[in-house]
């Protein structure tokens, strides 16, 4: 054998090791950790080796990816150095298919890149509340993600809570009382104090809305002015689809007038009737919620909110039913964004 040939067989051999080596299926090429002893949630997952791109990575262990992600209801993906905002799209939809479009909208938001929007865009000093994305509605996304490009100066996390431990912990009378006569959203579109139907419903075509809803179980008035008045009456509870485990799924604690600051909120009832509020939250069967039951929800949440700083890079990607979301208000520049994946329609 010449020279030649033996350096090519050899190289060859190096070669095929090498692959061996990155097998991307491996999943000792990550390791896994918590944030918080005895708290399962986030999963942290951190590439094990150098070079591992978690594109590919995430394409071949989709199976692992979403077993994680049902029992430990997020993951945080860390220190794999991703930059672009189209690396994140990928690996979202690599983990769960074709991306959603962000409609029937409840929050401002604008469009980054294909599906990619930015994360609620309200004021840096007040805070969200934790939340499932789109449980105002009967269907939603199962998986969302989320992509820290810039971390804030100080604050801006993104708090998360376990669902599963809400529905557990809350008192059974006020869950029996959810359960039995579920959650009734009204919402007026109005330019000066919510969005705009159009751009909730991203259409100028008053067709179009009333097709939406209708399919979709809302009820719908025109009123004067091209003003729009919607209802529907959703879910408080629901049962995920693959772990068959009750989860507090609603967001009448966020939705209600009680939400807004007090002053706020005593500025809107005086100024309007409440039904012309922009937004509020009534039992199924138009009956008032009392405040004490959702401060007593939004305590639950407080009291299960795990908190942690990002960093830049980090990508965290939570099953919707099983996790709630958040923001922490916070100061200098923050640019997180967010994709949305595999619709689900509760029936």
């Amino acid at each position: 054998m010449s020279n030649v040939e033996s350096k090519l067989t050899n190289s060859n051999q190096l070669t095929t090791i090498r692959r061996k080596a990155v097998k991307l299926s491996d999943t000792k090429l990550v390791k896994t950790d918590l944030l918080q002893a005895e708290q399962p949630l986030p999963l942290v997952v951190q590439p094990a080796v150098e070079g591992i791109k978690l594109v590919d990575w995430a394409t071949n262990n989709r199976e692992q990816i979403e077993k994680w992600l049902c029992q430990n209801g997020g993951i945080l993906f860390r220190n794999f150095d991703i930059r672009e905002i189209t690396e994140f799209e990928q690996l979202v939809r690599a983990i769960s298919g074709d991306l959603l479009d962000y409609s029937y909208r409840s929050t401002p938001r604008s469009q980054v890149s294909g599906k990619i929007y930015t994360s609620t865009e309200y004021p840096a000093d007040q805070s969200i509340p934790l939340h499932n994305e789109m449980a105002y509605s009967r269907s939603w996304p199962m998986k969302i993600g989320f992509f820290s490009v810039k971390s804030a100066e100080t604050g801006g996390e993104t708090p998360i809570a376990d669902s599963r431990k809400i529905f557990q912990r809350l008192n059974p009378k006020i869950k029996e009382k959810f359960i039995q006569k579920q959650v009734m959203y009204v919402r007026n579109y109005d330019t000066q104090l919510d969005l705009t139907w159009q751009n909730v419903f991203q259409t100028d075509n008053k067709l179009e809305v009333e097709n939406y809803c209708r399919k979709a179980g809302i009820e719908f008035e025109w009123k004067d002015n091209n003003y729009l008045r919607t209802r529907q009456v959703c879910q408080a509870v629901a049962t995920h689809p693959k772990t068959g485990e009750k989860v507090w799924f609603n967001q009448a604690h966020l939705f209600h007038v009680s939400s807004l600051e007090q002053e706020t909120s005593q500025i809107l009832l005086s100024a309007l009737p409440e039904e012309y509020l922009p937004r509020n939250a009534y039992y199924g069967d138009g009956s008032e919620i009392e405040k004490s039951v959702l401060d007593e929800i939004r305590e639950l949440y407080q009291q299960e909110a795990v908190i942690f700083p990002w960093q830049e890079g980090d990508v965290l990607m939570l099953d919707n039913m099983l996790t709630a979301h958040g923001r922490m208000p916070f100061s200098g520049l923050r640019k997180v964004v967010v994709g949305m994946a595999e619709p689900f329609i509760n029936q």
